[in-house]
């Protein structure tokens, strides 16, 4: 049995009927049996009409949705309600998506051999989906994986994390009344951590969608069966350089979003801030006085702005990090601890390097402040360490704007915003350590589908 708990106050929630062995064996087998009969395929127009339906009925439970995501996880019900509408964005442009969902023509006599043929190719589902998601986004991560299935036609069998995984199962609930058939969006609740690793390496499996930690991720990576893909989406520490000659008034609030949204449990949270010398010792007075006033507390509450940590493990973990870059030399501002799960959002100035808190995700209620004096040393150090994902650039000089942004290391730069700006359409990706392939709901469909190519002679 999953017991699961609210994450402010450890109160239960509910308690579900978890997976075994057995349990796993019929779900694969089922969505393997429905792939491999290709009469019995979902017809674009009938997928296009259950996420529509979907997205609907998400809609219809929007305030329910959002208590949900603040109670199991810890978001404050102001961004758990942000979280439903872009989950609910998220499966209407998976619909949207099959509207013009089409191959390519390949070129044909372009040589004597290939006289006489045209050829196209045409998108096909890839296969049984196995997809394992992250606790920060309960429902906007498993539509991330479920939607772009439906809409490309794969078996899914979705497993949440085990701390939040009641959005997951009411969504899927809602799948099936939107019309989807039996069978081809399952979920898979194990308690044993084996069973986890035999769901996402299993030979049936043909695409793996993995949201959590690098070092699960890459391991599961190593093991998949031949022929398999996969899209790893990892953390960072993620970069936000800060120019001389900004208007500090206008980008504290921000930044201040960028770094403590979620309690900092997001993988494009801002983490390491670097400000211009000349404007160090300004920018953190006013920066730590906006994080001081921030509303720590229940996030089913709407005036809660910073929510607890996930588990009181990751609270304690957080806090131990803090102590250690103190401890090392660095200048703390704000922090305390609330409860066993809710600690005050730290500011932390001119932590070590080597600490923790500066080279590795905190994935908690804190950035670190550094101080640089040229814009290539700023960008060196952002660039770093072997993370890369989203990191953004505070600036009003132009040139300046451009330069970094063809410096950084990272995937997307961020102009004059914070690190963790995201749509649900744009792409969505870690390099190096910090992730494999591309998210983002219509990428997603493009890693779930395998291209056939057909040629005519005529």
């Amino acid at each position: 049995m999953i017991e699961v708990v609210q994450a402010f106050d450890r109160s239960p929630i509910a308690t579900l009927q978890s997976d075994d062995a057995a349990a796993l064996e019929r779900k694969l087998s089922l969505a393997q049996r429905l792939f491999k009969d290709r009469a019995g395929w979902l017809k674009p127009y009938q997928r296009i009409e259950i996420l529509h339906k979907l997205a609907a009925l998400v809609e219809g439970r929007r305030q329910d949705f959002g208590r949900l995501i603040a109670r199991e996880g810890g978001k404050p019900l102001t961004d758990a309600l942000i979280e439903t509408d872009r989950a609910i964005d998220g499966i209407r442009n998976a619909a949207d998506m099959l509207r013009t969902w089409v191959g390519r023509e390949i070129p044909m006599g372009l040589t004597a051999a290939s006289i006489n043929r045209r050829a196209w190719t045409a998108p096909e589902p890839i296969g049984v989906v196995a997809a394992i998601a992250a606790f920060n986004h309960p429902l906007n991560l498993v539509v991330h994986q479920i939607a772009p299935a439906i809409a490309t036609g794969c078996p899914i069998i979705v497993k949440p994390a085990t701390a939040t995984p009641l959005n997951c199962v009411e969504l899927v609930k809602l799948v099936h009344e939107a019309g989807m058939p039996e069978g081809w969006v399952q979920t898979f609740l194990p308690e044993d951590r084996g069973l986890s690793e035999a769901f996402a390496t299993d030979i049936r499996i043909a695409f793996l969608s993995f949201i959590g930690s690098a070092h699960v991720g890459w391991q599961l990576r190593s093991k998949l069966a031949p022929g398999a893909r996969c899209a790893l989406e990892h953390g960072g520490v993620a970069p936000l350089i800060v120019d001389r000659g900004v208007d500090l008034d206008s980008i504290i609030e921000p930044i201040a979003k960028g770094g403590y949204y979620h309690a900092g449990q997001v993988c494009v949270s801002v983490q390491r801030i670097y400000v211009h010398k000349e404007i160090e010792q300004a920018f953190t007075e006013k920066f730590a006085a906006r994080v001081e006033t921030l509303r720590v507390g229940d996030p089913t509450l709407p005036e809660t702005e910073v929510g607890p940590l996930i588990t009181p493990k990751e609270a304690d973990r957080v806090a131990s990090w803090i102590e250690e870059a103190v401890t090392a030399g660095a200048r703390h501002l704000g922090g305390g601890r609330i409860s066993a799960t809710t600690l005050k959002p730290s500011v932390l100035v001119r932590p070590p390097k080597d600490a923790k808190v500066s080279s590795l995700e905190v994935f908690g209620p804190l950035t670190c402040i550094f101080p640089f004096g040229t814009l290539d040393e700023a960008i060196a150090e952002a660039n770093s360490l072997p993370v890369a994902f989203q990191s953004s650039i505070f600036t009003r000089d132009l040139h300046t704007a451009f330069y970094a942004a063809e410096h950084l290391d990272a995937s997307a730069v961020m102009i004059n915003d914070h690190t963790a700006f995201r749509t649900d359409w744009m792409p969505f990706a870690g390099r190096h350590e910090s992730g494999y392939g591309i998210g983002g709901i219509p990428y997603t469909m493009q890693e779930m589908t395998a291209e056939k190519m057909f040629v005519f002679k005529m």
